[in-house]
């Protein structure tokens, strides 16, 4: 790292902060902290949401995965194929909801439908996964940070720690999407910059893809993930990542709340689309990184010798090492970029659900004290996970199998409680509680046990065991049928369908045909018995 560097890292961050201050003028109340007094552009909230997929962990993974790791290759495309099918279902059974009830929190449904006990459980749930996640994710950008700057790992988490706690206390919601807005572009940018010269080292496309080993040149695992070792299986993807991405961007905190912040539900929903065709592209480009820069890795010993079996390396050396000042500083901007990209969106949720969830519902507040003390609680949550990211390390083998077990543990069983919520009355608050027990716990034993089932079955699992367990228990105590009337107003019926999808089906159809052609594009890449 040069001067040169230094200081374009140092515009960097303070023009995020000046942002902040600007955006942060306007709010009045928590409202406009925390959704952007709905007032945000669908195409901002598609971009911010698909900023934070893009953490420094895809940065540094995927293109490892597809280059060295063991088992890897093509077959990361897998995780797309269900995104575009998850959006669907997500725009027609859950997000009607939560912008006609104009939430803040998304676990306030949950007490409109069930009590404030399943309102407080889930949202406890929300916060201890996601805080430990985010921990996990503040860690890995510090890793990657250190290689590139050889700065030490703890002053580098509290760098982190420190910048998005500023800019994103000041901002709040507005920030955080602005903010992604523009941290996307800078990762664009990086991503095009570091594959140009890795082809150049590498002697163009074509050598590069020849360089790429032939197990490695398949779209598609025909493994199941039960019991037969796979590290890729197509239907656990498949299935297994429709469970996942419903949960994740229909139910998570951290994604609904952006989805709350648009103007209309017509915006929410043109930004999930976004974000169902706008996915399989970057995924692709990050293939594409991971190809190039394997073939740059063949040609060049000394980076070989560098990366001596710590895959995850592979991008972080090669941009310290083989570009040229001025270019380094804008990749190591987009690591950056992408690691206070999740960062950011994190603090603000883990905020808004303990401000919406545990103390708004103690007392009342005025707009200025609740303003004041939004901000405040996200200035402690970022100090909680900076603490906490010092201690992570050694949560799983690879910081990328962490935080997709973290979530994969969780998902499930909060997905059923929203699901049934909004499909049936017959589900109470003694099932709910069963049921989400169960099925953590049955994630729990599978991770802690080392049961080989690949964790993307989790997901679906967790559904299937907490459904059984809310089900089975709903009929126990206080029936359903009691509140008949409330309930109303908070599930689903065929004429709320029919008046909400109107004039979305040929998008629907479109999303769902885009799907199968991810799918069908992995088949042509090849198939791996």
């Amino acid at each position: 790292m040069t001067t040169i560097d230094w200081a374009l890292l140092a515009v960097y961050m303070l023009a995020l902060i000046a942002m902040s201050v600007f955006l942060g003028k306007g709010q009045e109340n928590a409202e406009d902290y925390y959704v952007g007094g709905r007032n945000l552009p669908w195409w901002a909230v598609g971009l911010s949401t698909m900023a934070t997929q893009c953490s420094v962990v895809s940065f540094i993974s995927i293109p490892a995965f597809v280059a060295l790791k063991e088992g890897g290759g093509l077959l990361w495309l897998q995780y797309e194929m269900s995104v575009p099918l998850a959006m669907v279902f997500i725009m027609v059974v859950l997000i009607p909801f939560f912008r006609k009830l104009e939430l803040v929190s998304v676990y306030e449904y949950l007490e409109m439908r069930f009590d404030k006990r399943v309102r407080l459980l889930l949202s406890g749930v929300f916060l201890f996964a996601r805080g430990l996640g985010t921990g996990v994710g503040v860690y890995t950008t510090a890793l990657v940070l250190q290689v590139c700057t050889g700065v030490d790992l703890w002053i580098i988490i509290l760098f982190v720690g420190v910048i998005t706690v500023i800019y994103d206390s000041i901002g709040g919601m507005a920030a955080v999407v602005w903010s992604d807005v523009v941290q996307l572009v800078v990762l664009f940018a990086g991503i095009f910059i570091c594959i140009a010269y890795a082809l150049d080292i590498a002697g163009g496309w074509d050598a590069a893809w020849a360089a790429l080993a032939a197990e490695r040149k398949v779209g598609i695992s025909t493994g199941t993930g039960f019991f037969d070792g796979a590290k890729a299986p197509f239907i656990g993807y498949l299935i297994g990542g429709f469970f996942l991405y419903v949960a994740y961007y229909g139910t998570d905190q951290s994604q609904t709340q952006r989805e709350l912040s648009a103007p209309t539900l017509d915006d929410t929903k043109k930004s999930l689309m976004m974000n169902g065709f706008g996915r399989a592209p970057l995924t692709a480009l990050y293939l594409v990184l991971g190809i190039a820069v394997g073939a740059a890795y063949l040609q060049l010993p000394e980076l070989q010798k560098l990366v001596d079996g710590k895959f995850d390396n592979l991008v972080p050396y090669f941009v310290v090492h083989h570009l040229p000042t001025g270019i380094r500083a804008i990749l190591i901007s987009a690591m950056l970029a992408a690691g206070m990209s999740s960062l950011d969106s994190s603090l603000n949720s883990l905020s808004a659900s303990t401000m919406q969830d545990f103390i708004l519902t103690r007392r009342k507040f005025t707009d200025e004290e609740q303003l004041k003390l939004s901000k405040t609680v996200t200035v402690i949550w970022g100090v909680v996970i900076t603490v906490f990211a010092f201690f992570v390390g050694n949560i799983a083998d690879t910081v990328l199998e962490a935080v997709n077990k973290i979530g994969s543990a969780f998902n499930g069983p909060i997905l059923a409680t929203f699901v049934w919520g909004v499909l049936t009355k017959r589900v109470n608050t003694l099932g709910v509680f069963v049921g989400v027990a169960l099925g953590v716990i049955g994630n729990l034993v599978m991770w802690l046990g080392d049961v080989d089932i690949h964790f993307m079955w989790w997901n679906m699992i967790g559904f299937l065991t907490a459904s059984f367990g809310m089900f089975a228990m709903s009929g126990v105590g206080q029936n359903a049928e009691d509140r008949m009337q409330h309930l109303d107003d908070v599930t689903l019926n065929a004429a709320d369908i029919r008046e909400n999808e109107r004039g979305w089906m040929v998008p629907y159809s479109a999303l769902i045909a885009f799907s199968g052609l991810i799918i069908a594009t992995a088949f042509v890449i090849g198939v791996r018995s």
